[in-house]
């Protein structure tokens, strides 16, 4: 009778743990402001490849860079869960942002981020509500367009519906910083490029000239340019704390000269985009990169 007792035992114990092992483990989705995001139904690599291949399809769009966060980060030897982001853009579509407001140019051109958490793979993406109160464009035409492609593209690539986060708005020019420069726009440029190459902890990931992809449409914009970096030693950190964080990396700084002349070098503050992602920790992180951004600005603008 105890050898009974003890086996029936045993059979629940195993059936309890079987449960336990095949119940779905529940994963909290993004939720930082203004980003549009979707649950997967594929996994990382099928959804990743999904969204190229049908950028790569679209005549009308063109992949500017490519990054493989969790590799940058197994290359300082770092853990990270599979995070990759593509850039991509219209100038048709985007060039009108940009000549209502440069400034645009700093979240231009579009980008998706894909991470991966217990198994489930998101793929995020800032929404133009986002960008319309950021710039203050809401009346650019060129906006719907712009929101319809990147959700059929997206919400096609992963096989799911989109959600918008809890929080869309922001003010307008909220987190962004400027520095006027001293020089003309392509010295303030190169001064820029040096400094960067100049510092043994960045890398230059990709370079976007949007006068001349406007141009390469026959449109018109005034001198503007954004230059990509990383510093894998930071990002990765921030990017180990909230996963979202992923979508405003690597560091990007704008020049752009406006209608007066005046040349400016413009760029995240990285308190803005701690907030943005509702970043808790990380307050070592947060502020080496805010005096390094201060100082390429300065020095870019040959100011100090």
């Amino acid at each position: 009778m105890n050898l009974l007792f003890a086996f029936l035992i045993l059979m629940t114990s195993c059936s309890d743990d079987d449960d336990n092992n095949n119940a779905e483990i529940s994963v909290d989705p993004p939720t930082a402001t203004g980003i549009v995001y979707f649950e997967s139904a594929f996994n990382m690599q099928i959804s990743y490849a999904n969204l190229k291949s049908a950028l790569e399809d679209n005549e009308n769009i063109s992949i500017v860079q490519e990054l493989d966060h969790s590799q940058n980060a197994a290359s300082v030897d770092m853990d990270l869960a599979p995070t990759q982001i593509i850039f991509f853009g219209n100038p048709n579509l985007g060039t009108p942002l940009m000549q209502e407001n440069q400034l645009a140019g700093l979240d231009l051109p579009q980008k998706v981020l894909f991470y991966e958490e217990e198994g489930q793979v998101f793929a995020l993406y800032n929404s133009t509500e986002y960008l319309a109160s950021r710039y203050g464009v809401a009346d650019i035409i060129t906006l719907p367009q712009i929101s319809e492609a990147l959700s059929n593209l997206v919400g096609t690539a992963v096989d799911a519906s989109a959600t918008e986060t809890t929080s869309q708005l922001v003010d307008e020019h909220a987190g962004i910083e400027s520095v006027e420069s001293t020089t003309d726009f392509d010295s303030t440029y190169s001064n820029l490029r040096s400094a960067i190459e100049a510092n043994e902890n960045l890398s230059i990931v990709a370079e976007l000239d949007h006068q001349a992809n406007a141009a390469s449409v026959g449109m018109e914009l005034r001198p503007t340019k954004v230059i990509m970096f990383g510093n894998p030693n930071l990002g990765t950190h921030l990017m180990q704390s909230v996963n979202s964080i992923g979508l405003d990396l690597p560091q990007k700084m704008l020049v752009w000269e406006d209608e007066t002349g005046a040349v400016h070098i413009s760029y995240n503050n990285p308190e803005f985009l701690r907030v943005k992602h509702q970043l808790q920790a990380n307050d070592e992180e947060i502020t080496q990169i805010a005096t390094a951004l201060e100082t390429l600005a300065n020095t870019a603008a040959e100011t100090e």
